[in-house]
């Protein structure tokens, strides 16, 4: 039972430390410099084609949501036919 308990222990370590090991480069100054640039592009585009392509697709499902729930309003407030 006490051969177990080290065994799960000393696995414990190794992923833990291993996982430690791997090392991220730190890009927070260059998106910084990159948002903070006065450009005159708003904050939500500047972060390139991606950005816009994610505000087109947002504008255009509220437009169409709108659209589509001013019509769903104007149908249910509306008499149905008598066939």
């Amino acid at each position: 039972m006490l051969r177990n308990l080290l065994s799960l222990r000393q696995i414990g370590q190794r992923t833990i430390s291993t996982a430690s090991r791997r090392q991220f480069e730190n890009k927070v100054s260059e998106k910084q410099k990159l948002f903070q640039e006065d450009n005159g592009i708003p904050v939500h585009l500047k972060g390139g084609v991606a950005d816009a392509l994610l505000y087109r697709a947002t504008m255009i499902l509220t437009v169409g949501g709108t659209a589509y729930a001013i019509y769903q309003l104007a149908m249910a407030s509306l008499p149905k036919k008598q066939d």
